[in-house]
């Protein structure tokens, strides 16, 4: 074996099948190359060459690859899920990627944890996937999500998966009970909070550093029939955090059952401007009801109500009502819509279709995403919304309140202090040319702001380039994170593109 692997580095065109042959791999190997799926991923912003792109049948193959790579005193390997990732993190120059997305049809069952519905998974399924699936055969559907479900069960729950319902059931993290997952060591161990924690709040938002989720077991709820979407204008950023805060401090059945928020710009741009507001293209964004005071940018708060087919649709009224009378939004500016609460769910999949049919989907996207915590978040916007991206960035602008007490603090996820923090996503599309160069410093300006001022944050899905910045992200959970890294992949094989921890071939405490 460890011959095979002094040739299998050198990467002939021969040694996809010597690999093949030398690993007894069930599933397929292919030749690394810089116009493969494996050298690039969504942001456009990195290409890298790996050495071999493999496609697992299943957990065996995984552990199969992880121990060969151990043998060799340089190959890493990277798990790669749908490939949205956006600064490489899911890349391994020169040396394995796994393409999970083969492992996506290996386990689909649903069982009863304590009375409670779940369901067990693949790694490698889409989110989308699993919402089609448990709608249509059991009326039930998992109970967070993110805005975008083309993304892997594994490479969501190894950052932490948040959208709209995060505020009520915390991020997908805090809604998996178990977990199937291949160590750095290439061991195959099954984990929960009484079996493995260690591992499995590791692994848990772990960034991939610490296993690779092959499996895993997710909390189910009844899946209502029909959403009514809405979408209010704020000209006033205090009177629009003050209101999301109150609907994400409710109690279940006294709020919306989905809360999120954007902003936008006070002109007629198409993509940052009034219409990215209304969601029926017959209904318009007349500016004429703004105050008077309204600046160049505003804020939208975007609410879901989920309800059955066999409500009475006066009930429906009448709710929603009750709770849109508690805000302070601008009279006459609300968007609404009923549709089917998977049509909903899916939202996103609708615009990818349109950016595609548009040639948009496939430019670079330099995006950023933070963390940032309420005492903040007015400061924030002083000086990132009002002033630095006052004119739009190309892309949607979120920002929406979350719960730090529905986070899990044994898991791998750095959070801000505080019990309500915001998610504030820059979601750029930017042409390919100087234009990237320049969103990307501007990302990295707005880094720098945040440090200089001493604003509590954190970067959701981090990139950093050195390990001082890594120690900073982390804070006084640094030694924790190590310590796990040493425990479960102390060669450091797993996730190189997180730029984390160096391969060596000793403990990664030394390093």
């Amino acid at each position: 074996m460890i011959a095979c692997l002094g040739r299998i580095v050198h990467g002939s065109d021969d040694d996809v099948s010597t690999l093949f042959n030398s690993l007894n791999l069930q599933g397929t190997v292919e030749n690394g190359d810089f116009s493969g799926i494996a050298s690039k991923d969504f942001g456009g912003l990195n290409s890298v060459k790996p050495l071999y792109l493999i496609k697992p049948s299943g957990a065996e193959d995984v552990a199969r690859v992880v121990k060969a790579a151990a043998r060799a005193p340089h190959l890493t390997v990277a798990a790669r899920g749908n490939g949205h990732s956006i600064n490489g993190q899911a890349m391994s120059d020169g040396g394995y990627v796994l393409d999970m997305r083969s492992t996506a049809e290996n386990h689909f069952k649903l069982v009863t944890v304590n009375g409670s519905p779940c369901i067990d998974v693949s790694g490698g399924a889409l989110w989308e996937e699993v919402l089609t699936r448990c709608v249509s055969r059991y009326g039930l559907a998992p109970r967070s999500w993110t805005d975008y479900l083309s993304l892997t069960v594994g490479g969501t729950l190894s950052n932490a998966g948040v959208s709209g319902q995060a505020f009520r059931y915390g991020p997908q993290t805090s809604n998996v009970t178990e977990l199937e997952v291949v160590t750095g060591k290439g061991e195959i161990a099954v984990c929960s909070e009484t079996q493995n924690p260690e591992l499995f709040f590791g692994a848990l938002g772990g960034l991939g550093q610490f296993g690779i989720i092959t499996r895993a077991r997710v909390k189910l709820q009844q899946a209502p029939d029909m959403v009514r979407w809405i979408r209010v204008v704020y000209s006033e950023f205090e009177e629009f955090t003050q209101d999301a805060e109150f609907l994400v401090s409710q109690k279940e059945g006294e709020s919306f059952d989905y809360v999120e928020g954007f902003v936008f710009c006070n002109n007629d741009d198409p993509v940052n401007g009034w219409p990215s507001v209304q969601l029926n293209t017959d209904q318009e964004f007349d500016p004429s009801h703004l105050p008077q005071t309204a600046g160049s940018v505003l804020y939208c708060l975007e609410v879901a109500y989920h309800y059955r087919n066999s409500d009475d649709p006066s009930t429906v009224d009448t709710a929603v009502s009750r709770l849109l009378g508690r805000l302070r939004f601008v009279e006459r500016l609300k968007s609404t819509a009923d549709v089917s609460y998977v049509e909903f769910l899916l939202r996103v999949k609708r615009a990818e279709e349109q950016a595609k049919a548009n040639g948009v989907w496939d430019i670079p996207h330099p995006w950023l995403n933070l963390f940032v915590s309420k005492s903040d978040i007015v400061d924030f916007d002083r000086t990132v919304f009002k002033k630095m991206v006052k004119d739009g960035i190309g892309g949607p602008i979120l920002i929406y309140p979350l719960l730090r007490s529905k986070w899990d603090s044994r898991t791998s996820v750095a959070l801000p202090e505080g019990e309500i923090f915001y998610i504030v996503g820059l979601l750029r599309f930017v042409p390919k040319g100087p234009s990237v160069d320049k969103k990307v410093a501007e990302n990295r300006e707005i880094v720098n702001w945040c440090i200089k001022e001493g604003w509590d944050f954190k970067l959701y899905l981090p990139h950093y380039r050195s390990k001082e910045d890594w120690k900073r992200h982390f804070g006084n959970q640094w030694t924790r994170f190590a310590q796990r890294k040493a425990s479960f992949d102390p060669k450091a094989i797993l996730a190189p593109g997180q730029r984390i921890f160096k391969r060596g071939t000793t403990s990664t405490t030394r390093q």
